[in-house]
């Protein structure tokens, strides 16, 4: 039985706005995946050459694949032993290789995409290439599917770009069925508020290199992902509520006979999902502008990362959909913040689950008329199956019913009882531009700024500067030249510490910046993704040092204390580009040259 509430008013309009401005793309994608799913099955396109290539080295399955009525699955994977969120996926092929003949299916790895983690590359040069590796993942996704043997497509992925780039390899195939496995978040380590009093330690000189270290192993110390809510567990609540993962899947830990189970049932989803069954379900006609909105309510009321405001954009613009930052902002005045999970409290993902987890915000959101509860999913019509737990019985999968009430008032919340009637994410606008801020673990305290600028080119002359003692006052902290054009737009986490302790001070501290925060934004007020971005002529290329600036999420406003006519006869100033060589930078010089405005989704292959 459908969950049906009454759709809020401001959801619908949105919803509406998008169809309206989506028309003409959308209408001329779904021509375009309408033609290219015309055959039954795919390997039936294909010459005696082209298939022999296929199954040349496919040993028991090779009778399978040459007859054409099997269907075949890729699995497309980010599998390296190095990071932890995907070690995890060593032992998937075979697992899902074994389920699909079991279900009359046969399934092949298409190819593999690159997967990097922020969490090693934070505050070094690799940073720079780490937003520009969601088009090349997309990329690599359709060069693993141009093959053009594959009848539905399994994703094996989970971090911060791995996901929004599969997801836009995943719609430029959009004729083929879609289905998105996770490998689950490691166990809980050390608490995540004794992890950032150690950070402050080592920033402040109290606490020892070997003391940080000790503390951070701590915290991130077994296979699955990171636990707090960052990009990458932004991206598991996502996947469900867009109906792309076996519903409940998200946070199942890695290594356990459930997290098994439910890879089997996705591989069992994905082959009745295909033109050689009746249940053709191809994902670009599955996602569609709905979808797309479900997506940004629940980033919204989960207070997610702001890097979605950047990678959604993207997402949908691959499947012939146009969403803009208007739309976020639009939202997010309607949308209630309802969980608290770290950086926005101090629970992390895995209480975040024990506490119901996505199907209980789902199904708060949809009593709450905020979500379209209609949509496809691979679990059929409509969000109701994403609003219950799976569970393995006699090692029988079955759902149940997820928790009515929160288990953990203090990292969930009811849509009647919010935690803040507004979401966590603002646009500011003004004249400096256009911005992001996350203000869910911000106190009401910092939530106006008034203070003059330190502007800064990079993050490491900041960082100088306050252990230089140069920055013990009330003080708008700008670190332009940081935008996808400049350098990839880096994130700059290595600013956090310092900031908070600036803060602890008693000082009013904001930070102003074309670069990225990423979901691990926190208590400091950062208005990022600043567009226009300086290296284009923005308005932080003028600023100068002392400017008073006001960051004011009340009024969702950024502007700078200037006479606009003095503002603008001033001459733009522009970091020195010599710094695009070396870990690999060279590489992607014409990503920098053609990538879009952030608000445009930073993108560099559509």
């Amino acid at each position: 039985m459908s969950l049906a509430y009454p759709l809020h008013p401001v959801v619908q309009a949105v919803t509406d706005r998008i169809i309206a401005q989506s028309a003409e793309t959308r209408r001329g994608y779904l021509a375009r995946i309408e033609a290219a799913g015309q055959q039954s099955s795919a390997r039936g396109r294909l010459s005696c050459a082209n298939l022999a290539h296929v199954f040349a080295a496919a040993e028991s399955d090779k009778d399978a694949l040459r007859g054409a009525r099997w269907p075949n699955l890729a699995i497309v994977t980010s599998y390296n032993d190095m990071l932890s969120a995907h070690q995890p996926y060593d032992r998937y092929p075979a697992v899902i290789k074994a389920a699909a003949r079991s279900v009359g299916a046969v399934a092949q790895v298409a190819g593999g995409v690159p997967a990097m983690c922020d969490g090693v590359t934070q505050g070094r040069p690799g940073m720079e290439l780490s937003l520009f590796s969601r088009d090349l993942i997309a990329m690599a996704t359709g060069i693993a599917l141009s093959h053009d043997a594959f009848d539905a497509a399994l994703f094996l992925g989970v971090c911060d770009k791995i996901v929004p780039g599969l997801v836009m390899g995943a719609l430029t195939f959009g004729h083929l069925p879609a289905v998105f496995i996770p490998s689950g978040p490691m166990p809980s380590g050390l608490p995540n508020k004794e992890k950032s009093r150690i950070r402050r330690d080592y920033a402040e000189g109290k606490a020892s290199r070997a003391t940080l270290l000790d503390a951070e192993s701590a915290s991130y110390h077994a296979a699955g992902t990171c636990t707090f809510y960052g990009t990458a567990n932004s991206n598991q609540v996502l996947m469900e509520v867009m109906g792309l993962h076996v519903p409940g899947a998200a946070f199942v830990p890695p290594g356990t006979p459930l997290r098994d189970a439910l890879t089997v049932d996705a591989v069992r989803r994905a082959a009745a999902m295909t033109r050689l069954g009746s249940n053709y379900r191809p994902v670009g006609r599955m996602l569609d502008e709905r979808s797309f909105v479900n997506a940004i309510v629940t980033l919204l009321a989960t207070g997610g990362s702001t890097n979605h405001t950047i990678h959604l954009i993207a997402m949908a613009a691959a499947g012939g959909i146009r969403i803009d930052w208007d739309d976020f902002d639009a939202l997010s005045a309607a949308v209630p913040l309802i969980a608290r999970v770290y950086p926005n409290g101090s629970a992390d993902v895995n209480h975040f689950q024990t506490a119901g987890g996505t199907g209980y915000v789902i199904r708060q959101l949809l009593k709450g008329g905020l979500l379209h509860g209609d949509v496809q999913t691979i679990a059929g019509q409509g969000l109701d199956a994403y609003t219950k737990d799976p569970f393995l019985i006699d090692g029988r999968l079955e759902w149940r019913d997820g928790p009515e009430q929160s288990l953990a008032p203090d990292v969930l919340r009811s849509i009647d009882d919010p935690f803040d009637v507004q979401s966590g994410l603002q646009v500011l606008r003004g004249n400096l531009g256009r911005a992001v801020i996350k203000t869910s673990a911000v106190d009401q305290d910092h939530r106006i700024i008034e203070a003059p600028a330190a502007v800064f080119e990079d993050q490491e002359t900041l960082v100088a500067a306050f252990e230089a003692g140069k920055l013990e006052r009330d003080v708008v902290a700008v670190v332009r030249c940081q935008g996808p054009r400049a350098n990839g737009m880096p994130e700059l986490h290595q600013l956090t510490a310092v900031l908070g302790l600036l803060m602890s001070r008693g000082f009013k501290v904001a930070l102003v910046t074309d670069g990225r925060m990423s979901g691990a934004s926190g208590a400091v007020p950062a208005a990022i993704h600043v567009t226009p971005e300086s290296s284009s002529g923005g308005p932080l290329a003028r600023l100068r040092d002392g400017d008073v600036i006001r960051l004011d999420t009340r009024a969702r406003t950024l502007d700078v204390k200037v006479d606009s006519v003095e503002y603008a006869a001033r001459p733009v100033v522009l970091a020195p580009s010599e710094n695009v060589y070396g870990t690999g930078r060279e590489l992607f010089g014409s990503f920098r040259r053609h990538v879009s405005a952030a608000d445009a989704g930073a993108i560099v292959c559509l």
